[in-house]
């Protein structure tokens, strides 16, 4: 994919320090931090690596990213590392795609409790399936599966849901057998926004009793219990989406639709179309009109607004194990699985491909040495040389 000739970080430069201004009474200091880094990311300020090429021996400067993962340069090398990890993990077994979201009559409490209910949306979706797996009425099974938090939709308003990723199947509850899923679905989509929403409901509940949820501003009318108690009736009353896409194929197929879904932030580079008299156009895809893509214009201070909500807190893991992929049974429950599949290892896991490659031969470039920000400013040899704006977290 080419170069964007639009980023994000462009609009931070030429906007950031007004909207920062305008808006810092309502904003932390981490999103600060991240509208530095991202300004910062792949300059001199942070930097930089002399690359030679292993082949021609060309050579080239390159400045280091800055690694925030809010950061839409930052996240092509972490995805590739974390996807090669993940490859060993894989069975040789269909795969599902399971999504939960969340009622948008939440989203103003999500962004005033962004810890608390991230972590109560990864929980209480989890538990549904691992309760209904477990069902003898349904799989009658010990499953698996990973998930991965994304907090927006395409126009960047919030809009908190989970991806999971499912192995169609699971370990028979005694461990003696592999249980296959049906070819066509995996779980009823309907009996798991049942107990999704219930499950919810009573321990956003319960973090209301223990006086642990915030309420500012327009919330403010929600801190009674008989209110909060009223809020919670009207959830339950509202549909809460649950969606299964269809089975797709086996190993092979699961990284490359895992790197759709991983390492993403609220809006890549490439969707930006224009930013002109201090406003920015993006593409997005009305998915309430059938999913039409579209293209949106909005002030920069409106852009930057909506880009800094889905900033998370600070140590928030936004992927996830659980069942037989959570870290403390892994090894052993993947080495059963395998062993009742008739496989003996996992995939061969693969290197990491996301590599500076030489601009004469292709070839792969590696660091032979390394500069300070200060070096690339005030010495004249390395100022002068034309710095390659690389595709590697090499800082």
């Amino acid at each position: 994919m080419s170069r964007p000739t639009l980023e994000v970080a462009d609009i931070i430069r030429s906007s950031g320090n007004r909207f920062w201004e305008k808006h810092k009474s309502h904003l932390a200091g981490l999103h600060r931090k991240v509208l530095d880094a991202i300004v910062r990311c792949r300059t001199a300020a942070l930097g930089g690596h002399r690359d030679q090429c292993v082949s021609c021996g060309h050579q080239a400067i390159s400045y280091n990213s800055c690694r925030d993962r809010h950061c839409p340069k930052c996240q092509g090398n972490a995805r590739a590392r974390w996807l090669a990890a993940r490859s060993a993990e894989l069975l040789p077994v269909p795969y599902f795609h399971i999504v939960f979201t969340l009622p948008h009559e939440l989203s103003a409490l999500v962004l005033q409790n962004k810890r608390l209910l991230y972590d109560l949306l990864f929980r209480t979706s989890a538990a549904s399936l691992l309760e209904l797996a477990r069902d003898p009425k349904h799989l009658g099974a010990d499953i698996g599966f990973l998930g991965v938090l994304h907090t927006w939709g395409q126009n960047l308003q919030v809009h908190p849901h989970v991806h999971f990723i499912v192995p169609a199947g699971g370990l028979a509850l005694d461990g003696s057998r592999w249980i296959d899923s049906s070819p066509r679905f995996f779980l009823p989509v309907n009996a798991l926004s049942q107990v999704f929403t219930g499950k919810f409901c009573e321990e956003l509940r319960e973090l209301f009793q223990q006086d642990r949820l915030q309420f500012h501003g327009s919330l403010q009318q929600l801190a009674s219990p008989a209110a909060f108690s009223r809020f919670l009736w009207q959830l339950g009353q509202k549909d809460w989406v649950v969606y299964a896409k269809p089975p797709f194929g086996g190993a092979e197929h699961v990284l490359n639709y895992l790197a759709r879904y991983t390492h993403r932030v609220a809006i890549s580079n490439h969707r930006l179309v224009a930013f002109q008299n201090d406003r920015v156009s993006f593409r997005w895809r009305d998915y309430a009109h059938g999913g039409k893509n579209k293209v949106m214009t909005v002030s920069a201070d409106e852009f930057l607004r909506r880009f800094l909500l889905h900033v998370l807190p600070k140590g928030l893991v936004r992927i996830r194990h659980f069942g037989f992929f959570a870290n403390r049974r892994r090894e052993t429950a993947l080495a059963r699985c395998r062993e009742l599949l008739g496989t003996v290892t996992g995939t061969e896991r693969p290197e990491a491909t996301n590599l500076l490659r030489c601009p004469a031969c292709s070839a792969t470039m590696l660091i032979i040495e390394r500069f300070t920000s200060a070096q690339l400013y005030f010495q004249p040899d390395l100022s002068l040389a034309t710095p390659q704006r690389c595709s590697v977290d090499s800082s």
